[in-house]
């Protein structure tokens, strides 16, 4: 028997989700069990844990979106046990159970071995949030990033903190994008050099273009302020859209792109291939300061879940949110 949290649904469509205990027959098929050290707590974690189940379509259900551990019994031909791997997106969480549990199986293309550098905690410190991130600044350099500040918008949350902490690691200038004034000083912490009131932004698009001031940019919030961002990119930069958290809808025109050749680019982290993944990783090691991945994070255990899957969706989580599922 080993412990996770269950999200169930009544007959009048409520959820509710609790610590029990289930056992090695409960989990899913998969050809690699893992025993689970770490996760985090994620936008998406909050919606399968919130009212409704958001993202979810079986119950019962186990969030958690990723998860760091140690293979605990292998079929597949790559992982032995006692490896340690890592795990993000293929929808682990939401269509698959996920990483609110001590013991996990899953299909072996899913996990990716644990880069040299991390342990199965600072992973987790990173998560699928940080490993957006990564991918984000990976496709910015991909097309070049000007001179110039490199703004972040929503840069509190978890893909805004690392994609920060890298950018200023690399050398850039950061702006950094907040609507809690309270937060300037972890964002400086992490090295941005500018902080940017939300408002600012905030504002419905007057105009398509404004003045040139962004070399490039990591947007995790979208709707309005793409919009307004897109109008103030630097000629030929790159804007790498990661979030919806402002909404799907993008009241955008096509000018910032045919009269400044700004590069919209889509982050999807669910289904990346395998090289990919492994590289992001290995980025990830190299060159996030593990002293400004500490900074971000706050710990938690299972029984604290609930709450921060509420939490979260508020906009109340600052940084990143690590799960001990063993404490």
């Amino acid at each position: 028997m080993f412990n996770a949290l269950i999200v169930n649904k009544n007959e009048e469509g409520k959820t509710s989700a609790a610590v029990e205990q289930i056992t090695l027959d409960d989990l899913p098929a998969g050809d690699v069990t893992v025993a689970v050290e770490y996760s985090t707590v994620n936008y998406k974690d909050g919606l399968c844990i919130g009212p409704g189940g958001g993202l979810v379509r079986n119950y019962p259900h186990i969030p958690g979106i990723d998860f760091a551990g140690t293979v605990e019994a292998s079929d597949d031909a790559r992982y032995k046990a006692g490896d340690k791997v890592v795990l993000t997106g293929w929808r682990v969480g939401e269509a698959h159970w996920g990483g609110y549990s001590q013991k996990a199986r899953v299909s072996g293309d899913w996990l990716v071995p644990l880069p040299s550098g991390l342990d199965t905690r600072q992973a987790m410190a990173v998560g699928t949030a940080g490993f957006t991130a990564m991918l984000a600044v990976m496709a910015l350099e991909d097309h070049g990033i000007k001179d110039g500040p490199v703004l972040v918008t929503g840069a509190a949350g978890g893909v805004g903190s690392v994609a920060t902490a890298i950018l200023a690691h690399l050398g850039h200038e950061v702006a950094a994008v907040t609507g809690r004034p309270e937060t300037a000083e972890y964002l400086s912490g992490l090295g941005a050099t500018q902080i940017v009131a939300r408002e600012e932004l905030n504002e419905t698009v007057k105009r398509p273009l404004e003045a040139e001031v962004w070399g490039g940019c990591v947007d995790a919030v979208g709707g309005e302020m793409l919009a307004r961002v897109l109008g103030q990119m630097k000629y030929g930069a790159s804007v790498s859209a990661v979030g919806l958290a402002g909404g799907a809808g993008l009241p955008a025109t096509v000018i910032p792109f045919l009269l400044r050749g700004v590069n919209l680019l889509g982050i999807d982290s669910v289904m990346q291939p395998y090289e990919n993944r492994l590289r992001a990783w290995e980025r990830v090691a190299k060159d996030l300061p593990m002293d400004k991945l500490e900074a971000m994070v706050q710990p938690a255990v299972l029984s604290d879940l609930p709450a921060l899957g509420r939490d979260i969706l508020k906009g109340q989580v600052k940084g990143r949110v690590v799960v001990d599922v063993n404490a």
